[in-house]
C-alpha cells in the first residue's frame, strides 16, 4: 500500500530548519554567543504559527502539564541517563575519526564571574532546555514522521534527520567531532521521545537543563 505523502508537513519542516540555519547564520556575523539563541527563539515563533495554521499546539507534540511528580521525575532521570550514555557513546566514536576541537570563546571565560553564570544558566533553560527540545525533538521529529507516513518506520528515519541536524547545530563551535557526538545525544533523545509516546516532552526539558547547568557549573568552578 503506498505511502501518503504530507507535503505540508515536510514544508513546514523544512521552513523550521532553513529559519535556524539562516538566522544563526545572519547574527553570526555581530555574536558568537547570541546568534543560537536569536535563531531558536524566533523558529519557535514562526512554529507556533505553523502548528496554529494546522489546527495543533505544543500540547499535541506533548508539551503538557505532567500528570504525576515522581513519574516525571523518574523520566527525567532516564532522560538525564540517555544523555550521558550519549555523550560517552558520541565521544567515543568521534573520538575514532575526529580530533576534539579546543575549547572556544563561544562562553567567555565564566569561571568565577557570576553575572555571566547567571546570564548563561538563563539561557540554559530557555534556549537549550525548552526551545531546543520543543524544536528538534517535538517539531522536527513530529513533522518528518508525518511526512514519511506516521509508521514506526517513519518515526525513527524523523529521529535520525533531526538527531543529524541537531549535530549540525553545534558544529559551527565544536567541528566534526561536536557533529557526531552531539548527533549522538540528538539520536538519543529522540528515541526517548518516541519511547514516552510522544506525549511528555517535561522530563527532556528537564534533564537537557540539568545536564547543562551542570556544564557551565563545572565552568563557572574552573573545572572544564
Amino acid at each position: 500500500m503506498p505511502v501518503t505523502r504530507n507535503w505540508t508537513a515536510l514544508w513546514d519542516a523544512v521552513l523550521i530548519i532553513l529559519v535556524l540555519v539562516a538566522v544563526k547564520q545572519f547574527f553570526l556575523m555581530y555574536t558568537v554567543k547570541f546568534a543560537g539563541p536569536i535563531s531558536t527563539v524566533t523558529a519557535v515563533i514562526v512554529a507556533t504559527w505553523r502548528l496554529e495554521k494546522s489546527g495543533l499546539g505544543w500540547s499535541d507534540l506533548g508539551f503538557v502539564r505532567p500528570k504525576g511528580l515522581w513519574r516525571t521525575l523518574a523520566l527525567s532521570v532516564l532522560a538525564f541517563a540517555v544523555i550521558v550514555l550519549g555523550s560517552g557513546l558520541g565521544g567515543a566514536l568521534a573520538d575514532l575519526f575526529f580530533t576534539k576541537a579546543p575549547p572556544t570563546d563561544r562562553f567567555g571565560n565564566i569561571e568565577g564571574d557570576v553575572p555571566a553564570f547567571l546570564m548563561w544558566l538563563m539561557l540554559v533553560w530557555t534556549h537549550s532546555a525548552f526551545f531546543e527540545e520543543m524544536l528538534f525533538r517535538a517539531f522536527l521529529i513530529y513533522q518528518l514522521a508525518a511526512f514519511f507516513g506516521g509508521s514506526t518506520r517513519a518515526n525513527l528515519i524523523a529521529v535520525v534527520l533531526a538527531a543529524l541536524f541537531f549535530g549540525y547545530r553545534h558544529a559551527y563551535y565544536q567541528g566534526a567531532y561536536g557533529f557526531v557526538a552531539t548527533g549522538i545525544i540528538g539520536l538519543g533523545l529522540g528515541l526517548f521521545y518516541l519511547w514516552v509516546g510522544r506525549t511528555n516532552l517535561l522530563p527532556q526539558i528537564i534533564a537537557h537543563g540539568a545536564a547543562n547547568t551542570l556544564s557551565f557549573t563545572y565552568r563557572f568552578l574552573g573545572l572544564k
